[in-house]
């Protein structure tokens, strides 16, 4: 089974630039294009937040536009620039997202990984927070099938990166989620995105790994006191590939045209 993982594109309104300098909309496309030229393609798509930008009707309109090209099945959570409702609105006929409250939902339809989504956003801010009825959700979804394999997807990630202008908006609670988590080893991996950065470390007895964005990078700068950034680094996405033998492998793979092939390995 092959997960392509895409994060954070931020998508602008057409015709506009993320933070006025950066057009998030071009390299979205191109992130799309990569998915679609892997083969084998992927079993699903997921997007681990912030699809859009402003949390605006707009941004939906034309993110549903740029989504329309991707040909397989597709999961999204919402990140802190979404905005839950309308977000919801835009994407209701997917069929798998709840009608009302946290946008949390179960995909097992798509090979022997099961999904789950946790939405771990709190409207209006941009931390996040596994709540004492998040826990709860998560357990008894996770309860439910104890022998599958599980990937859990979530928005900001639940540890402290050591960058500091980040750390401000992790989701809160983290040792509690890393509670339910090592109740449940079938958890192969937990993913994030938010933090526009690869990242990877054990976690409740699991592996936990951020997702690059298809936009810009939050810049590497672990000194207590340094001043936030961003870089145009080269853009990248996930790719996870589940074995019967090995289990989850997670692969970083850049987005971009590159020389090759060469006629050796």
């Amino acid at each position: 089974m092959l997960i392509a993982h895409l994060s954070d594109p931020h998508i602008c309104p057409e015709g506009e630039l993320y933070q006025g300098l950066v057009d998030s909309n071009a390299m979205f496309l191109a992130a799309v294009a990569q998915v679609a030229a892997l083969d084998p393609p992927p079993d699903v798509v997921i997007i681990t937040g912030d699809l859009i930008d402003d949390g605006s009707p707009a941004s939906y309109s034309h993110a549903q536009k740029l989504l329309a090209v991707i040909q397989q099945p597709l999961l999204l959570i919402p990140g802190n620039h979404d905005e839950r409702e309308a977000f919801r609105a835009a994407f209701a006929a997917s069929g798998y997202l709840p009608e009302n409250g946290p946008l949390h939902f179960v995909a097992g339809q798509y090979g022997p990984v099961r999904i789950v989504a946790l939405d771990i956003t709190i409207p209006g801010l941009h931390h996040g927070d596994f709540d004492d009825a998040a826990a709860a959700w998560l357990e008894q979804t996770l309860a439910a099938e104890p022998q599958r394999p599980t990937l859990v997807m979530l928005h900001q990630p639940p540890f402290a990166s050591g960058i500091p202008y980040i750390d401000l908006y992790a989701c809160h609670n983290g040792p509690r989620l890393a509670e339910v988590i090592a109740r449940h080893p079938q958890v192969e991996r937990l993913v994030c995105g938010h933090i526009h950065r690869f990242m990877q470390l054990r976690f409740g007895g699991s592996l936990l790994c951020t997702a690059p964005s298809t936009t810009t990078a939050i810049a590497l700068r672990l000194r207590p006191d340094a001043e936030e950034a961003s870089y145009i680094e080269p853009p990248a996405m996930l790719l996870h590939h589940w074995k019967a033998d090995t289990g989850l492998i997670t692969h970083w793979l850049p987005i971009g045209e590159f020389a090759g092939p060469l006629p050796f390995a």
